[in-house]
């Protein structure tokens, strides 16, 4: 086991017996909501995810420490400090860990421990991506490399809405990921079911999409795999009540000038203003439908054996 890495007992056990776990992400307890939601909501995601038959694996950084599962008074720790937590990209890694200091784990910093503890489901909201003007502003989600080179599958409702769609899924194409509908032939937009792009392919079952897991490793193919699942359609926002708000918000970031690792947190927060909490509620249920997806996934995969 990696020196710098703590694998919570359950984690540990389950990983031991080859029983399904689910990675999951702490940006979302620091910086995706207030406090106490983000705890609460935290805690629910564990629970959904144990109550379809995987265990959950919380990821961070806690005082220099890469941990694969955290204690209920960690994740309030996280809750209640917020925005003083660092948000924790693979490139802050080496810093926090040589500092002793705390991080609350992107998508693709929860990659990079999730494989090192060899867990290989990760369940969140929705990746990151290439940010709309990047081509002026090279704006790209260090999510989309990661997902190119560490093999962990991310259950997610798609790309945040905020983003550019089309050129993510670009750059996905371009790296060799798959991006796979579950159940729908439509990539998801967080808040909406239907982005307009297509995905690779569409998979109706978990266990389909275990066996393409399963194939992509077995051939020794690097990276990862994004498992698009569409949010809810009861808890779904419709286009036109979602993308009046984000462009607002677009607008008033570059007003603002902020840019870089405070761009994502600063959108999803003004949406939810924007939307009157709206936005915030269909986030919390799509993450749950994630995590519940996410279980059923990695209790297919487990049962297939490892790939190699």
């Amino acid at each position: 086991m990696n020196p710098l890495l703590d694998i919570q007992p359950e984690v540990a056990a389950a990983l031991a017996e080859g029983r399904p776990v689910v990675a999951l992400e702490s940006t979302i307890i620091s910086h995706g909501m207030p406090w106490p939601r983000n705890a609460e909501t935290a805690l629910r995601v564990e629970a959904e995810v144990r109550a379809h038959g995987a265990v959950p694996a919380t990821i961070a950084v806690v005082d220099g420490r890469l941990k694969a599962g955290l204690s209920v008074e960690q994740i309030e720790q996280l809750g209640r400090a917020g925005h003083a937590v660092a948000k924790a990209s693979r490139r802050d890694l080496p810093v926090l860990v040589a500092q002793g200091r705390s991080g609350a784990t992107t998508v693709a910093s929860t990659m990079v421990i999730a494989a090192l503890a060899g867990i290989r489901v990760f369940a969140t909201g929705g990746i990151g991506g290439v940010h709309r003007g990047a081509a002026q502003t090279f704006d790209i989600s260090a999510d989309l490399q990661e997902l190119a080179r560490t093999p962990v599958a991310v259950v997610c409702a798609g790309a945040k809405s905020i983003l550019d769609l089309g050129l993510t899924l670009e750059y996905l194409e371009t790296q060799g990921v798959p991006v796979l509908g579950y159940r729908t032939d439509r990539l998801p937009a967080f808040y909406t079911r239907d982005s307009g792009f297509a995905v690779d392919a569409r998979l109706d079952e978990a266990v389909d999409i275990a066996r393409v897991m399963h194939a992509k490793w077995a051939m020794g193919l690097a990276g990862g795999l994004v498992i698009a699942n569409p949010i809810p359609a009861e808890h779904a926002l419709p286009r036109e009540r979602i993308d009046a708000p984000i462009a607002q918000a677009l607008r008033e970031a570059e007003a603002q000038g902020i840019t870089g690792k405070a761009v994502t947190p600063f959108l999803l927060a003004r949406v939810t203003e924007l939307t009157g909490g709206d936005s915030l509620a269909s986030n919390i249920e799509l993450v749950l439908d994630n995590a519940r997806l996410g279980a059923a996934v990695a209790s297919a995969y487990a049962e297939l054996g490892p790939a190699s």
